[in-house]
């Protein structure tokens, strides 16, 4: 059985970090960032790929059921069985399209669903300041695409919340401390759930 987690938060909120120092930690557990594997599939010049870049340059949601077949994928072909995937669901569509997906599925468990709370001005000053130091800057690292891509996240945030709070799997976390208290934190709530 694999046990899964999601992690979101706003574009900026540290939560790729958090899951890849997470997994560091263990090698029991596999991170995947829906970014990170978004990212993979434009590189590899596929028509998949194509049509996430085409979503993806203007900071729009990436088509769901590209997406859904992305994040199952790797969920079945994780080498642990817990597996920990950051940036799902940015959408109450996302969101219904894998409860209805775990509800019939035997072989997947949704543990938990960690919301890393950042204010707006912390995730901002963070994405600009990546873009600024970055040596490979993103195409979605500028002002107009974070204020669209904040907006996709927050638009939908309080759905979400409800609808994972309502099956008790919603477990919010502070994003604002050192980046060490935060792995810190998280990585105790996930070892209670494994």
């Amino acid at each position: 059985m694999k046990k899964l987690f999601l992690i979101i938060g706003a574009p900026g909120s540290g939560k790729t970090t958090d899951a890849e120092l997470i997994a560091l930690k263990h090698d029991s557990i596999t991170h995947y960032s829906t970014g990170d594997m978004l990212r993979a599939e434009i590189a590899s010049g596929s028509e998949r790929g194509a049509i996430i870049d085409a979503s993806v340059s203007k900071g729009n949601i990436v088509p769901l059921e590209i997406v859904i077949e992305t994040i199952l994928s790797a969920i079945k072909n994780s080498p642990t069985n817990t597996v920990v995937i950051d940036g799902y669901p940015r959408s109450i569509e996302q969101m219904t399209e894998l409860d209805k997906y775990l509800e019939n599925e035997n072989e997947v468990s949704l543990q938990s669903v960690i919301e890393v709370a950042v204010s707006k001005e912390t995730a901002f000053q963070r994405v600009l300041g990546r873009a600024a130091d970055a040596e490979i800057v993103r195409d979605d690292d500028n002002e107009e695409v974070f204020l669209n891509r904040m907006k996709l996240y927050t638009d939908p945030l309080k759905e979400i919340q409800e609808f994972y709070n309502k099956k008790n799997l919603l477990k919010q976390i502070s994003g604002e401390g050192t980046i060490e208290a935060i792995v810190n934190e998280m990585n105790a709530f996930i070892q209670t759930k494994i």
